[in-house]
């Protein structure tokens, strides 16, 4: 059984220890990606203080950037958006949030339809308002994906 981690240089270093993501058999588990720029502290959508708190955010300016960071990871394991299999996302202000959130989600995501599960959320470890944790399924060798 195939067992790899994966860690891509063109997503943004991971905020604790573990990997992009990690291969088991024909899944594809990644790790929670949020909208951080790779090799910077720049968060895309925010506006912080002096003291590092959020004072203003777009949700859809950071959605994008959480979407290209995940086709980056998805793409360092030869994989694309058609693959996801489940999405779970995390937001920090649902009431808020959710419409523009899903609007963006369906421009990547409704042609290929995986499962999904959205729930709110207090923070993310960095002053981030959305997170997404994948879960993509390798074409099996005889398919023609």
């Amino acid at each position: 059984m195939i067992n790899q981690i994966i860690n891509d240089p063109h997503a943004p270093e991971p905020v604790g220890s573990y990997p992009h993501a990690r291969r088991v058999g024909d899944l594809l588990f990644l790790s929670g990606i949020g909208p951080r720029k790779v090799g910077s502290k720049e968060i895309p959508g925010v506006t912080l203080d002096a003291n590092g708190n959020i004072t203003e955010y777009d949700i859809e300016v950071q959605t994008r950037s959480v979407f290209a960071n995940v086709m980056s990871v998805l793409k360092a394991a030869g994989l694309g958006l058609e693959h996801l299999a489940d999405v779970t996302v995390f937001l920090t202000n649902m009431k808020d949030d959710f419409s523009i959130y899903n609007r963006v989600y369906a421009e990547y995501l409704s042609a290929h339809k995986p499962c999904r599960t959205t729930v709110e959320i207090g923070s993310l470890p960095t002053p981030i308002a959305i997170e997404l944790k994948c879960i993509a399924v390798f074409p099996s060798p005889n398919s023609s994906d």
